[in-house]
């Protein structure tokens, strides 16, 4: 019998610890689900990424997220660049990601006003805006100049949602580059949940943006991370789709990074 290799894939939970990494995360997860059906063909797909569209909007209305964006790229600027008469740095990558980051704040700063501002005036966008909480009220007949364009050609329909979408693409890039920044910075250390359960303090002084535990895809549990600036945990729990799941009664060994940039 030939020697099979199985290959295991690895999960990894993120825990952010300030509001504006939550912020940051979000958006990254609904960027990532609008592209995902953006070229698919059908009004269905055509749908979820209008909601995907609507959310990102609804998520710049509530904060000012332009200011937001900016102060952690002039941040990210700021510490990279005491980097650059550090010996052990590579020179040509930190100028860079230096000059991927000066860019990057240019486009934000060319914006006037908050991001997306062109689609809140959007009659169509804004119908669908006020319909959407209501389970179902979208349906044809509650917004017929939805149903209709739903029923325009594809390309139409793709051409349209591309041009939305593009209109946050300075951001989209901009926390793209910075979560990889923050996801790079720190290499993961091996560690062991007693029973299920890990605790750790955190040193107040150094600003750590997110927590990540990642592993193998083959245990029966998932990591439920919780903290704050001080402390977080990390549980290993036992999914119970009827049931509440249960924390795990064995130790886990797991892989931790404490992110900071």
């Amino acid at each position: 019998m030939d020697n099979v290799e199985i290959v295991h894939k690895f999960l990894t939970y993120e825990q952010p610890l300030n509001e504006r990494m939550r912020t940051f995360l979000r958006l990254e997860y609904l960027f990532a689900q609008a592209n995902h059906t953006l070229h698919r063909k059908t009004m269905w797909d055509s749908r979820t990424t209008m909601n995907r569209v609507l959310d990102i909007l609804s998520i710049c209305s509530r904060t000012d997220l332009k200011t937001e964006v900016l102060k952690e790229l002039e941040r990210q600027t700021g510490n990279l660049s005491r980097l650059e008469d550090n010996p052990d740095v590579d020179r040509n990558t930190l100028r860079r990601i230096l000059d991927q980051l000066d860019m990057l704040s240019d486009r934000l700063h060319a914006i006037s006003g908050q991001v997306g501002q062109e689609l809140r005036e959007s009659e169509l966008l804004k119908s669908i805006r006020q319909r959407n909480s209501i389970p179902g009220g979208t349906c044809h007949f509650d917004i017929p100049g939805y149903y209709y364009w739903l029923n325009q050609p594809p390309e139409q329909r793709i051409q349209d949602l591309s041009r939305w979408l593009s209109i946050f693409e300075p951001v989209r890039l901009s926390i793209e580059l910075l979560l990889r920044l923050l996801r790079e910075s720190t290499q993961g250390q091996q560690q062991m949940a007693v029973d299920g359960f890990y605790q750790q303090a955190l040193d107040a002084n150094i600003p750590f943006q997110m927590i990540r535990v990642t592993v193998p895809d083959t245990i029966p549990y998932f990591a439920e991370i919780s903290g704050g600036k001080h402390r977080f945990t990390v549980r290993f729990m036992k999914q119970n789709i009827n049931e509440r799941p249960v924390q795990s009664s064995k130790d886990v060994r797991f892989e931790l990074a404490c992110c900071v940039i």
